[in-house]
């Protein structure tokens, strides 16, 4: 397990905002802390005044009973005052919220980014989508976003119910099978940020990230042509024959790669799949050694994933791993 969380995976952390959603959601949640911090602090004050002006008694001491008939004084009047001061706080509580949510739904859409964000047992299918079919592209477990522009993500789901969660840029969202529902979010600071399944969703729900890249406009749209590019036809002969091998296996009835024969939908679209910094739903570097692993016994790494073992000759896989390798 220890493997799946390497570095540099970027931490999840709420507390470091990026994007001007996490930082609507960010103040709410520190408006929360202050209160519930201050009715914490109350409360013990409370509790040790109480005891602090408590009568002593021996062991031998008959109970205090002048309490049934000299009633403490003011007793009333604490607690209108503690009553009044809980009523501020839950109404202060209240506004923040519907403040919060107001914020969040009126963040200007213009020059959007919009992408269909699929949720599957247990990994991310990303289509991007544009009003020219032509210039629509499909990846898987990653997603990249030009800073300072926003970003609408629709997102469904294609088995159970998943739950998007990227901490440094947004809230939770469900997906839920047969339904869509909307995030939009927007980074302002470049960087790598995780995203995470956020609801529980079967076996491997803990191993369901999803990385975001958030970089310069200019170099998103360099990413953006570089991926609806079909992929490159392998040069050398390892790696053409590492192609037959894909197409004549099994790899082709479950997965795409643009520019072959291979179209199926079941796993995800590895047309780039060299240029992703991980595999496996963000669990593992994308490396040979890996990516070898994932191919002859993806069960070892993943316990319940649907991509079957392929027991491969050696050569064949080394060869298959060169053609893959070849996919940026």
């Amino acid at each position: 397990m220890s493997a799946a969380f390497f570095d540099p995976q970027p931490l999840q952390d709420a507390l470091h905002t990026a994007g001007v959603q996490a930082d609507h959601i960010g103040s709410l949640w520190n408006l929360t802390l202050g209160l519930c911090t201050l009715v914490f602090v109350l409360v013990l004050g409370a509790c040790l005044f109480a005891l602090w002006r408590a009568p002593r008694a021996e062991a031998g001491t008959a109970p205090d009973l002048r309490s049934l008939t000299q009633p403490e004084r003011r007793t009333w009047r604490t607690i209108k005052w503690a009553t009044a001061a809980a009523t501020v706080g839950l109404v202060a509580l209240l506004v923040g919220d519907v403040l919060t949510s107001r914020a969040l739904a009126r963040m200007p859409l213009r020059d959007a980014v919009n992408i269909e964000l699929v949720g599957h047992m247990w990994w991310w299918e990303a289509r991007y989508r544009d009003p020219d079919p032509a210039r629509e592209f499909s990846t898987a477990n990653e997603l990249h976003i030009p800073v300072g522009r926003p970003v609408v993500v629709t997102l469904r789901s294609e088995d159970v119910i998943h739950s998007l969660w990227i901490p440094n840029l947004q809230g939770k969202k469900d997906l839920i099978p047969g339904r869509t529902a909307t995030l939009r979010l927007r980074a302002d600071r470049a960087g790598s940020y995780r995203g995470q399944c956020a609801e529980f969703c079967g076996l491997e729900h803990a191993m369901m990230a999803l990385l975001v890249e958030a970089e310069p406009n200019e170099r998103y749209e360099a990413w953006a042509a570089g991926q609806r590019q079909p992929a490159a036809a392998p040069a050398d002969a390892l790696a053409q024959r590492g192609r037959e091998v894909f197409l004549s296996r099994s790899c082709a009835r479950c997965h795409t790669i643009a520019g072959t024969a291979a179209n199926a939908r079941l796993g995800p679209d590895l047309s780039h799949l060299a240029s992703r910094r991980t595999i496996a739903a963000g669990m593992f570097p994308n490396n040979r050694g890996h990516l070898g692993g994932w191919i002859a016994d993806p069960q070892s790494l993943k316990p319940g994933v649907n991509m079957p073992a392929n027991k491969l000759p050696p050569d064949d896989l080394q060869a298959l791993l060169a053609y893959l390798e070849t996919l940026k």
